[in-house]
């Protein structure tokens, strides 16, 4: 592939009805194909469109004296790419 250039990166620590509103907002955004993400000073622009790649993906990591369990959400898209690559009847 190509060269990967980190946007935007950011992790933190919130409660669950936070991360929930968050992610009501950002599924909005999304829906409107139109989502800008702020951080301090820092704006990422981002457009959406029609077709995406959904990913989820559920892991659980056992260590010595814990467990970690992880919840991803991926969404991926080709830039530039046209929304006509599925099958429809003429």
């Amino acid at each position: 592939m190509g060269k990967k250039t980190v946007l935007l990166k950011s992790e933190e620590k919130r409660d669950i009805k936070s991360v929930a509103a968050f992610l009501r907002e950002l599924a909005d955004k999304i829906e409107s194909q139109k989502v800008v993400l702020k951080q301090g000073s820092k704006e990422t622009k981002l457009k959406i469109p029609n077709t995406v790649e959904l990913e989820v993906k559920a892991e659980r990591e056992d260590g010595k004296n814990k467990s970690k369990k992880k919840l991803e959400v991926e969404i991926e898209w080709v830039v530039g790419a046209k929304d006509d690559g599925s099958v429809s009847l003429g």
